[in-house]
């Protein structure tokens, strides 16, 4: 039985741009989920994890509900540029669109569970940004993490005790004391997370009407509450 619970039919198209000179066993592999406001930020996104890693193996996997021509020639000259791999998913969102969404978290929020099952067949591990977030340093401490046998999950918490304290109350999750994590960030354990089912126990919460009234963060909420204590932060 699959433990996937977005096959790959959702994925509509993908345009390959693919100007690395390294082999694909060596790379990296860096996730985004975006719609069509945040194609620019991706991008700089990209360039800026390139400049601060410029002799390591990466590939880039944008999934995008759009992408048009202008869009094509910019990701295209920016692989070229740069002499890497850019993927782009175009992604059918009709099963998303009845998921709870708030003014600043669309449904492309939940594009992160279609990325981890995307790969759950194809790498060990997916580095999953938002595209809000800039590079400043290396990643080899990330391509180098040995996750511990429960961790799902590397990711970086978000406030400091006072909120996690206030996010394991209202998510009745004793264990988000000791940390509450930012789901723009996640460096995904892919066989763990594929075990776990995380995907779809996570969808399937966010259509229960309790949850939803509890959640202000939405797939990030959820994913706190799966992801307690097996989480490294």
């Amino acid at each position: 039985m699959s433990r996937k619970y977005f096959e790959e039919e959702v994925i509509q198209q993908t345009l390959d741009y693919n100007y690395a000179q390294h082999s694909d066993a060596d790379k990296f592999n860096i996730a985004y989920g975006i719609d069509k406001n945040f194609l620019f930020g991706c991008g700089v996104s990209i360039a800026s994890v390139l400049l601060a890693n410029p002799e390591k193996a990466l590939a880039f996997h944008v999934f995008t509900d759009f992408f048009d021509s202008e869009d094509q020639q910019r990701f295209e000259a920016l692989a070229k540029q740069y002499a890497t791999q850019i993927v782009v998913y175009l992604i059918d969102c009709e099963r998303l669109k009845s998921l709870p969404s708030t003014k600043n978290w669309t449904y492309a929020t939940y594009f992160r569970f279609i990325i981890a099952d995307y790969f759950s067949d194809k790498t060990d591990r997916v580095l999953y940004l938002d595209a809000d977030i800039a590079c400043k340093g290396s990643i080899q401490e990330l391509i180098d993490l040995n996750f511990a046998e429960n961790e799902i999950a590397a990711v970086v918490a978000e406030g400091e005790l006072e909120w996690w304290t206030k996010r394991s109350v209202s998510l009745a999750t004793p264990g988000l004391v000791s940390g509450y994590f930012n789901a723009g960030f996640i460096l995904i354990n892919i066989p763990l997370w594929t075990a776990e089912n995380i995907s779809k126990k996570a969808i399937e919460m966010l259509k229960d009407p309790e949850v939803v009234q509890r959640i202000t963060h939405l797939d990030q909420d959820v994913l706190n509450i799966f992801l307690v204590n097996k989480a490294r932060f």
